[in-house]
């Protein structure tokens, strides 16, 4: 057994078992992922109580250190926990068949009342445990037949699987595991800006990218007095509410304003939004590189919207050096809010506060731009003077899951 390894829990605890997904797969860096994985899920717990934490087998074990703990809230947080693809609440026991009978019997007792039909699933890692895998499930639900008479076993459709584990440190029994985040751990898969509006594409996209492991920062382009304090607040609400998802949040909001009634003072109406968003993306590269970061996301879809033509794109990214993330690029408006509903953020990008780019959304926005008309409009404005003066006045609001 390695240095500092856990040993075999008390008999009777009730502990958390959270399964990986594809982090099994990751070969000689699977253990990074798995610390990742422990990290965050330490960060998320703190404010629960305290937990011992580790990983062995394809699992990881999170067992009360206290009996303070609030199991509930601990439970609902990690099912928000990316890298995880299924979690349970377990009752550990001795690795005996009469231990787990009796454990079935006691832990499950109100689901096996409810159930009609069930059936039991036993997992053997452990390859000393006298019985099989087969015999195991047998044993037990032969006995749990007797003691519950009115459920049948149905190997096929039942209302309950009763899951048997017997593992290096312990036998644990539970019911059907609760579905995870699945995805990547934060922060495996580096580090981002992602530039979130007020809208439902954004978050979402966000969402997307911190699920495939990127650790985020948010940029948040603000044009007051054109849009009100209660737009700003929206979106700083949007980003609370993926701190479950993605951890700790610090938004970047940039004051846009100037650049905006400069736009309109020295430039064409029909190019407003291709010019803002080239702008946006210089911006978010710059905090960016402050703050370490390698990539860019937005929640560009395709067509959507005059600024997301496959053309107004073009343009709109040559201005970074940076890689640029659109995970909903091929997404319908109906995939979109699907998975805005499911995160929780739907309700609030809904909501009627406009957001600086329908503020100056221009009558007859250019659709098919080419670079020199667009470089041509630019030649007007001090673009690094613009940028800087953005980049100096920037707000800094962190948010905590």
């Amino acid at each position: 057994m390695a240095k500092n390894q856990p040993m075999t829990p008390p008999a009777g605890d009730e502990i958390f078992l959270l399964k990986m997904g594809e982090m099994v797969l990751k070969g000689l860096n699977r253990r990074t992922f798995e610390e990742r994985l422990m990290g965050n899920a330490r960060r998320r717990l703190e404010k629960f109580g305290k937990f011992r934490i580790y990983s062995r087998q394809s699992i990881t074990y999170i067992e009360p250190k206290t009996e303070d703990c609030d199991m509930d809230g601990a439970f609902e947080t990690l099912t928000r926990l990316f890298g995880v693809v299924g979690l349970s609440r377990a009752k550990a026991c001795e690795k005996t068949p009469e231990a787990i009978l009796e454990t079935a019997k006691t832990y499950l007792h109100d689901d096996l009342m409810a159930a009609r039909r069930f059936k039991v699933e036993s997992k053997r890692s452990d390859k000393s445990f006298p019985l099989t895998s087969i015999q195991l499930s047998q044993f037990v639900g032969g006995e749990l037949n007797e003691a519950f008479p009115h459920i049948v076993a149905d190997m096929h459709t039942p209302d309950l699987i009763v899951h048997v584990e017997v593992r290096d440190f312990a036998a644990y029994v539970h019911a059907n595991p609760t579905p995870g985040a699945g995805g990547l751990p934060v922060g495996v898969g580096g580090h981002a800006v992602s530039l979130l509006s007020g809208g439902i594409d954004s978050p979402v996209a966000s969402w997307m990218m911190a699920k495939r492991g990127l650790a985020l920062e948010m940029v948040h382009f603000f044009s007051y007095p054109y849009t009100s304090p209660e737009a700003k607040e929206k979106v700083l609400d949007l980003a609370r509410l993926l701190t479950p998802w993605c951890g700790r949040l610090t938004v970047h909001v940039v004051l846009f304003t100037e650049i905006q009634e400069e736009l309109r003072r020295s430039c064409p109406e029909a190019l407003f939004t291709l010019l803002m968003r080239r702008f946006m993306m210089r911006i978010s590269e710059q905090v960016a590189k402050r703050v370490g970061a390698h990539g860019l996301v937005t929640g560009e879809s395709l067509g959507q919207v005059a600024s997301q033509t496959m053309e107004a794109m073009a343009v709109t990214g040559q201005v970074c050096t940076l890689p640029v993330f659109r995970p909903v690029i091929g997404m319908d408006k109906e995939e979109i809010i699907r998975i805005a509903r499911k995160i929780g953020t739907f309700e609030t990008s809904i909501l009627p506060y406009e957001d600086c780019c329908t503020v100056f959304t221009p009558r007859h926005p250019k659709t098919r731009p080419t670079l020199e008309e667009i470089q041509e409009a630019e030649a007007a404005l001090d673009i690094d003077a613009l940028v800087q003066k953005a980049v100096d006045g920037i707000e800094r609001v962190v948010l905590t899951p």
